[in-house]
């Protein structure tokens, strides 16, 4: 009874110790010039503050966002295409069947620009220019073209100037919406019972 079972014993534990083995190792090294960045990958995992290091599972590209203060916010969508032992079939063989660790390594470098300061009087007009498109609600009118007296041969008389417009009548608020404008989605009926 014990000399059957002992064999395929010795298989399944041969078998386990071979799948627990095999495996492969991804780490994604960030690094930036200056140092002290934050990283957020996929605008959802704060990862650290460069240098970092990060294990992953899936290859593909991932958005990478470095944050430093002085420095411009970097985005960068970075591609870590799979090597050529995760390639289909060939992953199952290096995930459960090689008794070692393959170790999949990348490193990245980023340089961060430093911020651009704008002068305080550039900032005043720009500023300005937005406040007066937003107040007017129009944009200025446009200045008619000089145009030859008339009675000069080959000439026609000149145009008449456009008609002064009035700026646009205020719009009545709707009074079936609430202040500010938001309407809520509809809430769906609970489905009625047959009786």
């Amino acid at each position: 009874m014990f000399g059957i079972r002992w064999p395929k014993m010795v298989f399944m534990a041969l078998l386990g110790g071979v799948v627990a083995l095999g495996c492969v190792q991804r780490r994604l090294i960030v690094r930036s010039n200056p140092p002290g960045a934050r990283v957020i990958v996929d605008d959802t995992y704060e990862m650290g503050i460069t240098p970092v290091a990060f294990s992953y599972t899936y290859y593909g590209t991932r958005k990478i966002k470095l944050i430093r203060d002085g420095y411009e916010t970097l985005t960068v969508y970075q591609s870590l295409p799979a090597p050529w032992y995760q390639w289909p079939v060939l992953d199952f063989i290096t995930e459960n069947l090689i008794p070692w660790e393959i170790r999949d390594e990348r490193v990245v470098e980023y340089q961060l620009r430093p911020q651009a300061v704008v002068p305080t009087e550039q900032l005043i007009r720009r500023a300005g220019e937005l406040r007066r498109v937003a107040h007017g609600g129009q944009l200025p009118p446009v200045r008619p073209t000089q145009t030859p007296a008339s009675g000069s041969p080959g000439t026609s008389a000149p145009p008449t100037p456009p008609a002064p417009t009035s700026p646009p009548a205020p719009q009545q608020p709707n009074p079936y919406l609430p202040p500010g404008g938001f309407v809520p989605p509809p809430v769906p009926a609970p489905p009625r019972s047959a009786p």
